[in-house]
């Protein structure tokens, strides 16, 4: 079976162009129920691989993982099979009535158009190359959806402004509209150079020394421009991250091409995004 999972996790890699984050998270589900399945087959007790997984997801609960972890475990292990039958390694797939722990939806944090608004005046009041780029990072954010380390990670080269896309990886690029368009631009043609010590430095996003940001660097930058704006605890990576996913879905985007755009593993875990929107001023 070993065998089949890194065939899979090739699948992922290659034609799914996952993370390697996320191909990191399916190893670990899938070599913790290759080796109960081969522990149990060695038992010859149970044979059928719809038995087995059925005392996989026992064993799970036995161990008190959290709904949501046994919950994920359980997905990797359906898109693991649905590959084998796919690829022509298996006839049937063994996971078609594996129940899915049901997962209860947290209550999502979002901000509000005029909380977003309210939070980017913050860095507009300065005029420091810090607080230029500040301004840029929050409406990329804010405007793409994207996780904090993938927008760190971003290099001059992943932003295309004749397509306007945000290049994420091989098979994942996130749009953006015309107004963002000038704004990045701007921003590369005028205020990042401002940052910029080394010509070499292909990061997007500087440091006062002309490094490129950390993921704790920006983490400290919005937690600064929260506090000043009066949102405290309101704005985070995350929330930027789940407005522009309600946003979308509210103008009309299919839930697949929102997981597409958020850079979704699992189908799930965009659904969250389809509660009700809690009630704001």
């Amino acid at each position: 079976m070993n065998l089949d999972i890194d065939a899979f996790l090739q699948y992922l890699t290659q034609d799914k162009g996952y993370s390697q984050n996320t191909v990191a998270a399916y190893r670990n589900d899938l070599t913790q129920m290759a080796a109960f399945i081969t522990a149990e087959q060695e038992k010859g007790i149970i044979k059928s691989y719809d038995e087995l997984l059925k005392s996989y997801l026992l064993k799970l609960r036995e161990k008190r993982y959290s709904v949501a972890t046994t919950a994920r475990k359980v997905a990797s292990a359906k898109s693991f099979f649905k590959f084998m039958v796919a690829s022509g390694r298996m006839k049937e797939n063994p996971t078609q009535n594996l129940p899915s722990p049901q997962v209860s939806k947290h209550s999502l944090k979002f901000l509000s158009p005029s909380e977003y608004q309210k939070l980017l005046a913050e860095p507009a009041k300065l005029s420091s190359p810090e607080a230029k780029r500040d301004a840029v990072m929050l409406e990329l954010l804010y405007a793409t959806g994207l996780r904090i380390s993938e927008l760190v990670s971003l290099s001059v080269k992943n932003i295309d402004l004749k397509q306007n896309f945000v290049h994420i990886n091989s098979k994942r690029q996130v749009p953006f509209d015309h107004r963002l368009s000038l704004i990045l631009g701007k921003f590369l043609r005028g205020d990042r150079l401002d940052l910029l010590y080394d010509e070499t430095e292909e990061a997007l996003f500087l440091n006062r020394r002309g490094k490129r940001l950390t993921r704790q660097g920006f983490w400290q930058i919005i937690k600064s421009y929260a506090s000043r704006a009066g949102l405290g605890g309101k704005v985070t990576p995350q929330a930027l991250r789940h407005s522009f996913a309600r946003c979308k879905l509210q103008s009309g985007t299919e839930l697949r091409q929102l997981q597409q755009l958020l850079g979704h593993a699992y189908i799930s875990s965009t659904r969250v995004y389809e509660q009700p929107a809690p009630g704001r001023g």
